[in-house]
């Protein structure tokens, strides 16, 4: 579920040593499935561990988890890094921001976690996002743009060699095509 590397795991027992007896460390997304979710980790005293906690062994510690997040930390990485410039924790959790679904799920469900966990981050850099808005029954998967993907004179490049080329190729057989449904004129609703 996590993968707290060598590096990461000693870095936690050398501050872990300091903290009182029984201390671990928590791991936890906060405002898990939604595009603001961000990867955490802080002490955990024994007080602090709720019945309902996943425990996770480590050399030295554990990791708790609440249930809250655990769907969201599927393949979630922790890393300690060390270079000429210094030391830093690294956190990746790629779940985060939408749980993954099985491979059986919907195709509604599957295509937009596709765009959560895929598309939107390369969309975000930009200050732009999209999301489903539904499925055809010919297969033509129906997106609305927004933030700043909305009056974006690059849209149809984005559209058709980036999002239907990924969808088309991991979805063959049942994405037929993409269509916008976003009014792109430029006014006061479009983001510059």
């Amino acid at each position: 579920m996590i993968n707290i590397s060598e590096t990461a795991q000693e870095h936690f027992c050398k501050l872990l040593s300091q903290q009182p007896e029984g201390t671990n460390i928590r791991v936890f997304v906060v405002n898990p499935g939604t595009p603001n979710a961000e990867c955490g980790v802080s002490y955990c005293p024994p007080d602090a561990v709720e019945h309902d906690d996943m425990h996770l062994s480590f050399n030295g510690f554990e990791a708790v988890v609440d249930q809250q997040s655990v769907a969201f930390l599927d393949d979630a990485e922790i890393d300690f890094v060390s270079d000429q410039m210094g030391s830093q924790l690294t956190l990746k959790a790629p779940n985060a921001k939408m749980a993954q679904v099985p491979s059986d799920a919907p195709l509604a469900d599957r295509v937009e976690y596709l765009l959560q966990s895929q598309i939107n981050p390369s969309l975000a850099s930009h200050g732009g996002q999209v999301v489903l808005t539904e499925i055809t029954p010919e297969g033509l998967a129906i997106l609305q743009f927004g933030g700043g993907c909305n009056g974006c004179s690059m849209i149809d490049v984005t559209l058709k060699d980036g999002i239907e080329k990924q969808l088309l190729e991991q979805f063959a057989g049942e994405i037929t095509g993409v269509r916008d449904a976003t009014e792109h004129e430029r006014g006061d609703h479009s983001y510059y």
